[in-house]
């Protein structure tokens, strides 16, 4: 299948990875509604359709990756260019965690080291040829959705919300970016949608029809509804996340599910030759000289 995989977006002469066919961001401008468990389940759901997949934590700040996917070792170079990424369950995987020397440490870094570090790991890890490399983003719509709009051509974007008014209020917001610098919206998670009690009677605990309310603002299809499910935090907790552990078990397949669509969505893209739009100047300004930061 990966061989016959089209590519959703533009590559061009100074893409950091042209050998990535799709590059599918995981964001959401809202923090705690699920984008690390959406990325990485959304990852290994792709991977058991048979595509080459990578997955990197986009999150500086805040990594969950490791945890997540119980990985702990630390990437080398064999050639002193590049850094080879980790992998776990055939998924290839980077994240600022597995190059801190304690987990609980903390990143306090401004803009400048922030887009470096992104670039690094765009650039100088040797991800190989992927059908699609997923990216988890941090919260809000700061530097690192702007970084990568501006450094690499993406296929779109997974919007992943929770229900309620306080989460939906802030999703907008990075449905509005994207459209600022030119992200397509492939399609929306609705995440904690709901939860079936032991008696089988379904109580919708943060109300309702905010991933609907989304999709209908991004102009985008909802790509499925996630329930509320212990099993999704404590598998991600023991580090084999739930559709690896349990591939046939009810929420899993909805993962499944969404990875169907999603495919189907850039699959469409990539047929239809849409266009990105209008061309991003990566110039570096009226001076014309690119700078960029590297990671000492």
């Amino acid at each position: 299948m990966s061989n016959d995989t089209p590519a959703s977006r533009t590559i061009g002469p100074d893409d950091p990875l042209p050998q990535v066919k799709n590059v599918i961001l995981v964001m959401s401008g809202k923090g705690g509604v699920g984008k690390s468990t959406t990325a990485t389940n959304l990852a290994l759901a792709l991977k058991r359709q048979g595509f080459r997949v990578g997955l990197l934590d986009a999150d500086i700040y805040g990594p969950s990756i490791p945890t997540m996917l119980g990985v702990s070792g630390r990437p080398v170079s064999t050639d002193g260019k590049t850094i080879e990424p980790l992998e776990r369950f055939g998924v290839r995987l980077m994240s600022i965690g597995f190059l801190l020397e304690d987990p609980k440490q903390a990143v306090i870094w401004r803009g400048p080291m922030l887009h470096g570090a992104l670039q690094q790991f765009l650039k100088d890890v040797s991800w190989g040829e992927l059908d699609f490399l997923v990216l988890d983003l941090p919260p809000g719509t700061g530097d690192v959705t702007l970084t990568l709009s501006q450094r690499i051509g993406v296929s779109g974007a997974v919007i992943v919300t929770t229900p309620q008014a306080v989460a939906t209020d802030d999703v907008y917001k990075s449905v509005s970016m994207c459209e600022k610098v030119n992200i397509p919206i492939l399609g929306v998670v609705e995440n904690m949608s709901f939860f079936i009690d032991t008696a089988g009677v379904r109580h919708e605990l943060f109300g309702k029809g905010g991933g609907q309310a989304i999709a209908d603002f991004a102009k985008a299809p909802l790509l499925g509804k996630i329930p509320i499910d212990q099993r999704v935090r404590e598998c991600g907790d023991k580090g084999i996340p739930l559709v690896q552990a349990e591939p046939e078990g009810p929420t899993a397949l909805v993962f499944a599910d969404i990875a169907e669509k999603l495919v189907k969505v850039v699959f469409d893209k990539a047929e239809s030759g849409d266009d990105d739009g209008p061309v991003i100047d990566r110039s570096g300004g009226p001076g014309g000289k690119k700078r960029l930061n590297v990671v000492k």
